[in-house]
């Protein structure tokens, strides 16, 4: 009998641990060609129409194509009927620290884009949406940029445009390394 529960405790552990998103796999992120390419050409209506479809994970995440970023809010009316994203008491450690900061700055995740490109796989409209269940406790992506936004907003005093231009610039830097 302990023999089984010891099995099963191995097997469930087995299944989270394969489930997790790792930052090496999931910072595949597109290539921009410029800042202007993105505030001219990659808004979320064109964005959607032009998409092509990939399969997703099982987190809803997917790699995009060369030049892609993914969605991210700009309607004002949405800026100011966001959900509110889960309570930072659920998590712990760096997850807990990316749930306090979408709950800091709400309005400037929204828009961002999230290069997990759970936009794909789950409709996410924005980094925000990651934060509003538990899709960003289970992926390092979402974390890492919610507390880069974070630190960008509040130590270097940019706006959400600003923000996201460097968010752009990051993940497709690093996507232009691999």
């Amino acid at each position: 009998m302990r023999c089984k529960v010891l099995l099963v405790g191995l097997i469930a552990l087995a299944a989270v641990m394969g489930g997790a998103c790792t930052a090496k796999d999931e910072r595949r992120a597109p290539v921009v060609d410029s800042k202007a390419q993105v505030a001219a050409s990659h808004g979320p209506a064109k964005q959607a129409a032009s998409r092509p479809r990939v399969q997703p994970d099982d987190h809803g995440h997917s790699h995009g194509a060369p030049g892609e970023v993914p969605a991210f809010e700009t309607d004002v009316a949405s800026l100011k009927n966001l959900s509110p994203t889960l309570s930072p008491a659920k998590f712990f450690g760096k997850q807990r620290e990316g749930y306090e900061a979408a709950k800091a700055i709400p309005r400037t995740l929204a828009q961002l884009p999230c290069y997990c490109h759970c936009d794909k796989g789950f409709g996410h409209k924005s980094l925000h949406t990651c934060f509003v269940d538990d899709h960003a406790a289970h992926c390092a992506i979402c974390i890492d940029e919610a507390l880069l936004a974070y630190k960008l907003e509040k130590e270097e005093k940019l706006t959400p445009a600003q923000i996201r231009e460097r968010i752009v610039a990051k993940y497709s830097e690093e996507q232009a390394g691999h």
